[in-house]
């Protein structure tokens, strides 16, 4: 006879979700309840937005200190809704491995980020249900939820592969920046309800400066990638020393063995553990295009900050790019500290909100020598 999969802690986690979910959505309904359709989508998109950022910090916390496999099932944990209900296991995996993956601390640490994750995706899909109802009163198309709420459904699906492929980089590197681009749909919605609730047109940038943005946009998402192969292959210390790494600019690194995608943690690709020049190839190269991305940040702000519409972004820009030096610094010759590190993955976070704000509200100027550079028309009331 078949043994039918127990589906019970996936139907207790996706409830508790759902309850944990009813308070943002209560307080959205109550300080908006006079309000119009487009205003109480904007208010849950942002609020949504808000709780995504904190998932994402919270999900770094949960790598930086090992909780990954703090239960090494999927989506309970040892067939429980919650560590109570996996006591026993969790404390006979603990005795065995004191020091292991597997503990009650980091039981309920990973537990808890599942649980944040199963809210936010309640809270998603109220927005894609919400906006579907409203799309004859609404100026943003639906699809743009749609889209977010296929993605959050990948995004669980990936978190489901880290646990159950055992901190596989290639997958934990692809949560990572699923996360984050989560992240840039609901800010780019958050910008459309925006613009559409208060009526203005999007703001038009000089073609130099919107192609600027463009490319430091990619170059972002580029370093974040290379960023989170650091994170998950664990080479943050292979160099402890700035601007130098292993007394020299130029450290032995083996590049083809440190950026080959697919292999185990800790393994190359001929299943021997990785070598400590790969380790360094991969931090140094993150390290070099640091410097190319602060470079750009910087450049970028310069132009943005003569514009009176976009001077706000401009500083966030610049203090996020120091916030960046600075954390990035810390965890190379402070030895990785857990919040300067979490604080790291909250700034490229950050900054993915703030370019993709400005790329969903600027538009490039139509090309005419009496162009302005920056204009901010509002539509007919």
């Amino acid at each position: 006879m078949v043994e039918l999969y127990d589906l019970s802690p996936a139907l207790r986690l996706m409830l508790l979700g759902a309850v944990i979910a009813l308070g943002p959505l209560a307080w959205v309904w109550l300080r908006h309840r006079r309000a119009s359709g487009a205003q109480r989508l904007r208010a849950l998109t942002l609020l949504t937005l808000f709780l995504t950022f904190d998932l994402v910090l919270f999900g770094a916390f949960t790598r930086l200190t090992d909780s990954g496999l703090g239960c090494p099932d999927w989506p309970g944990c040892y067939g429980s809704a919650s560590p109570v209900g996996a006591h026993a296991s969790i404390s006979a995996a603990q005795q065995a491995m004191p020091t292991g993956p597997v503990t009650h601390s980091k039981a309920w640490i990973e537990m808890i980020h599942r649980y944040l994750a199963t809210a936010v995706g309640v809270l998603i899909l109220v927005l894609a249900v919400t906006s579907w109802i409203e799309r004859r009163r609404l100026s943003v198309s639906p699809g743009w939820a749609w889209l977010t709420l296929f993605w959050v459904c990948l995004q669980g699906a990936f978190g489901a592969l880290t646990v159950t492929m055992k901190l596989f980089p290639a997958i934990v590197t692809l949560h990572l920046l699923g996360g984050l681009v989560l992240l840039a749909l609901l800010r780019a919605q958050s910008v459309a309800y925006d613009l559409g609730v208060q009526g203005h047109a999007p703001l038009m940038l000089g073609r130099p400066v919107r192609r600027a943005l463009l490319l430091v946009y990619g170059l972002l998402w580029l370093q974040i990638a290379l960023g989170g192969w650091v994170s998950t292959n664990y080479a943050v210390l292979a160099c402890d020393t700035f601007p130098t790494c292993q007394g020299g600019w130029w450290p032995p690194m083996n590049l083809s063995e440190g950026f080959t995608v697919w292999r185990e943690l800790g393994m190359n690709a001929d299943g021997q553990p990785i070598t400590f020049a790969a380790l360094t190839g991969i931090h140094y190269v993150h390290r070099l295009c640091a410097y190319l991305v602060l470079a750009a940040l910087v450049g970028l702000a310069w132009p943005l900050w003569s514009l009176p519409g976009a001077r706000a972004s401009a500083r966030w820009l610049l203090a996020l790019a120091g916030l960046q030096l600075a954390t990035g610094l810390s965890n190379v010759v402070l030895d990785w500290p857990l919040l300067s590190a979490v604080g790291h993955t909250g700034g490229a976070a950050a900054l993915v909100i703030v370019m993709t704000g400005l790329l969903a509200a600027t538009r490039a100027a139509p090309s005419s020598a009496s162009a302005p550079t920056l204009t901010v028309p509002r539509t007919s009331p």
